[in-house]
């Protein structure tokens, strides 16, 4: 039978994401340094925030400004933000002194520092949309910056309903494709070696 579309597809997938290295049952030695943990940590705080802001944009400012539970999930979802880029910068940094663009790796490095840039944006609009007196604060200053280098007219910090579609929906659309992508690269080319080691180590 001649071949069709889906098995070339599948195939191609196979030849470049194969299973084993999906899904690795082993790991080189240097992968027991305390540095290789806050990649994954990074992913986990990530876990945590997609879904308690989730919850959050499914309840509304009401229920988190007024709610005892309410609160404590606003809470969480702050304090795992406050994980998540406090971890992310040191793994960032952490590969930056590693030089871990080496070995083909450059687009991982480039979808790691990308995404770290879209966290701040999304982070700067979350903050914007809490609804209380820090928000409003916050937006009355940004609005001169914005205004002053000319894109306060399609990113209007003032609006809500604006500022809340950025947070909740495009935002975090774009970190999430970015660090699947991330983590695919990140199988598909291999952990990032220390400087100085030349081939994989005994795995462990």
């Amino acid at each position: 039978m001649a071949s069709n579309w889906t098995g070339a597809i599948r195939r191609y997938a196979l030849r470049r994401l194969p299973p084993e290295k999906l899904l690795p049952e082993t790991q080189p030695v240097y992968m027991a340094s305390w540095i290789y943990v806050f990649g994954v940590l990074t992913v986990s705080a990530l876990v945590v925030v997609l879904v308690s802001g989730g919850v959050l944009a499914l309840m509304g400012p009401a229920w988190w400004h007024t709610s005892s539970v309410g609160r404590y999930v606003n809470s969480v979802h702050l304090w795992s933000v406050e994980l998540f880029m406090a971890v992310m910068v040191i793994h960032l940094w952490g590969k930056f002194f590693m030089a871990a663009w080496r070995g083909r790796r450059a687009l991982t490095w480039a979808t790691g520092a990308v995404t770290f840039l879209v966290s701040i944006g999304t982070a700067f609009t979350g903050y914007l949309v809490q609804q209380n007196f820090d928000s409003q604060w916050i937006s009355g200053q940004a609005k001169d910056a914005l205004n002053a280098v000319g894109i306060g007219a399609w990113f209007n910090v003032l609006d809500f309903g604006q500022m809340l579609m950025w947070h909740i929906v495009l935002l975090p659309l774009a970190i999430g494709l970015l660090t699947a992508w991330h983590v695919l690269l990140v199988r598909m080319r291999g952990i990032v070696p220390p400087i100085g080691v030349t081939a994989p180590e005994v795995e462990r």
